[in-house]
């Protein structure tokens, strides 16, 4: 399902492909975590970054994100022999212990860590592509689940059909929110298909059903997205997530690419937005992390 060059620019890329569409590669978090104690932001939902494996069960994407840190072109399959969710996780908890083999030698890393490193308890379902195209993602889960492992799902909102078939909800379900309106989208999400912006809006709706701990990411590009804050708060108070992030685009890897350094928000532009957001809708600054340049609002 990917032919061998992308395999290549994959691994050199430092990814692990698993079976025929899904792949992992070590978070960056995860890294400084274990050489240098400094942990991800997601501590707000009480997640340790030495034991966060990030994959993906669908390696294939149908946006475009002009912000988006990963390879473009990889799209979506036409046909697909999609593994079983068993095999996948098994697979990813392999790989993920490979990538953190050299890491046993370092002295500036704790032992009980790294065991723990190896034992993995909290999956982001976001490395790359749109997870809910893989057809049987409710039962990968589960198969988590089963393993009293959380579950942090990450997804653009393009397939509310897929996302109406998730009878085993994750831990933390998120939809990625990068524009106001559907002009702003198409500029920066650059979809593949004509009706991505409606079916977003769909998804916005199914959201506010979950019993789950519901976050929308705000990723936020200067000069780009950072307009009609009250256009987003309508979007977010129609999903009524119990969290917004918003949150920096970060100028790395495959971005680079696609915009200057001068697009990057600073912490202060996004606490500003922040607070603009706060007003329109109510919810209130609960925390903020610096270095990754994101702001937590939650519910009064």
């Amino acid at each position: 399902m990917l032919n061998q060059k992308v395999r290549e620019k994959l691994f050199n890329a430092g990814y692990r492909i698993v079976g025929n569409h899904s792949a992992i590669k070590l978070c960056h978090w995860t890294r400084e975590s274990l050489s240098h104690n400094r942990n991800c932001y997601k501590r707000w939902y009480a997640i340790e970054s030495h034991r966060c494996m990030q994959m993906t069960p669908a390696l294939q994407c149908n946006f475009n994100c002009v912000f988006c840190w990963r390879f473009h072109g990889i799209i979506p399959f036409k046909e697909a022999k999609w593994d079983e969710p068993k095999f996948i996780l098994n697979e990813c908890i392999k790989a993920q212990r490979e990538l953190l083999t050299g890491f046993s030698g370092n002295p500036n890393v704790s032992k009980k860590k790294f065991k723990e490193a190896n034992d993995p308890k909290h999956v982001a379902i976001s490395l790359d592509g749109e997870p809910t195209f893989y057809p049987i993602l409710s039962e990968l889960i589960a198969e988590c689940k089963k393993r009293d492992m959380t579950t942090f799902l990450v997804t653009n909102g393009s397939l509310p059909e897929r996302i109406k078939l998730l009878k085993n909800e994750p831990t933390n379900f998120y939809i990625s929110l990068s524009a106001p309106d559907r002009e702003t989208f198409l500029k920066v999400d650059k979809p593949i298909n004509k009706n991505s912006w409606e079916k977003l809006s769909q998804s916005l709706e199914l959201m506010n059903s979950f019993k789950c701990r519901k976050v929308i990411r705000i990723t936020l590009v200067k000069g780009l997205n950072m307009i009609n804050v009250n256009k987003y708060a309508k979007l977010v108070l129609k999903a009524s997530p119990d969290f917004i992030e918003p949150k920096a685009f970060m100028h790395v890897s495959e971005s680079q690419k696609r915009l200057p350094r001068e697009s990057m928000p600073e912490h202060e532009d996004i606490r500003k937005f922040a607070e603009d957001l706060s007003k329109e809708t109510g919810y209130i600054i609960k925390d903020e992390d610096r270095d990754s340049r994101i702001v937590l609002l939650g519910k009064g």
